[in-house]
């Protein structure tokens, strides 16, 4: 299997709901050409250097994912035919490119773990302060 690189572009007049929505339907071509979904990048809502189907503005995505190469045509054809994307581009990566992508989504989850550890620990020294500060009283 090798691995992609998606950037597609929807309509900007999706919400965050049906944002999401379109991200589960591409997840799902994805999966049906036999691949896997790797990473997914919310860029959010930016304008466009020129109107794309009568849009100025588009709401874009960064997507990771493997697939078989004879598969691609297929799943772009699917998303040339789901209704919320005005535009895509799949590129094949190098295995060192993905590496790198998958090191720094590991990095991240670390960073954001150790935060959401340092957050409950700051709780804690918080609340026993408190009950401290009511036993003095």
């Amino acid at each position: 299997m090798r691995s992609y690189q998606s950037v597609i572009i929807l309509k900007p007049d999706l919400d965050e709901t049906q944002v999401d929505q379109a991200i589960t339907g591409i997840e799902d071509i994805i999966k049906n050409q036999g691949g896997t979904f790797l990473k997914v990048e919310k860029w959010g809502k930016k304008r466009l250097a020129y109107k794309v189907r009568k849009n100025r503005f588009g709401y874009y995505l960064n997507l990771y994912h493997t697939c078989e190469n004879t598969h691609v045509a297929a799943m772009e054809e699917k998303f040339r035919l789901f209704d919320p994307i005005i535009k895509y581009l799949v590129v094949r990566l190098e295995e060192r490119e993905i590496e790198r992508v998958l090191a720094v989504k590991a990095a991240e989850a670390e960073a954001e773990e150790e935060s959401s550890d340092e957050a409950t620990k700051g709780g804690e020294t918080t609340k026993a302060g408190e009950e401290s500060k009511s036993d003095d009283e």
